[in-house]
């Protein structure tokens, strides 16, 4: 039985700054709900 998921087994969401797809992340997995940005750096330009 594989220990992983594919990565195309992953939930994915579209970043509002940027516009580009990004996968699901272990650091996220508490929080997947409230994560909206890609990264620091689309966070910090949202305005």
């Amino acid at each position: 039985m594989p220990r992983h998921r594919s990565k195309a087994d992953l939930p994915t969401k579209v970043c509002p700054v940027c516009n580009l797809p990004f996968t699901w992340r272990k650091k996220w997995e508490a929080n997947w709900d409230e994560v909206k940005y890609c990264s620091e750096r689309c966070r910090r330009r949202r305005g």
